[in-house]
């Protein structure tokens, strides 16, 4: 799979709140979301059919709409070539670049150790 666009990510936010969803409500969610106009809408939402990235069913009257990618999958995907393409692959530069931007609570930094724990955890076996 490949990056979702930001325009990508739009429709896909819209389908994965709620789906099955009908196209005009797509078309709805879009217009108050970021302010496209139906025809945008209804382009992007043929292009990711034909891409692969949703599904439509034409059942007559209107047409209906489902994502066939996971949400967590995109997620990965995006996550993955941030890190590749601002931090050259390092998470230890990311968190730190992060820590030293964010004033972070102490339940945030515990989580975080416990998050780092069990990263250990499961590499060691």
């Amino acid at each position: 799979m490949k990056a979702l666009s930001e325009a990508e990510w739009n429709i896909m936010e819209s389908l994965w709140e709620e789906s099955p969803k009908v196209g005009s409500r797509i078309v709805a969610d879009l217009a108050g979301r970021v302010g496209w106009s139906r025809s945008t809408t209804l382009t992007m939402l043929k292009r990711m059919t034909e891409k692969g990235l949703i599904a439509c069913e034409d059942n007559g009257r209107m047409r209906v709409y489902v994502p066939l990618i996971e949400r967590e999958t995109a997620v990965k995907k995006e996550t993955d070539n941030f890190l590749k393409r601002v931090y050259h692959g390092s998470a230890s530069m990311l968190v730190n670049s992060f820590i030293k931007r964010q004033r972070l609570s102490a339940e945030e930094l515990s989580e975080l150790r416990q998050i780092l724990d069990k990263a250990e955890e499961e590499r060691n076996g």
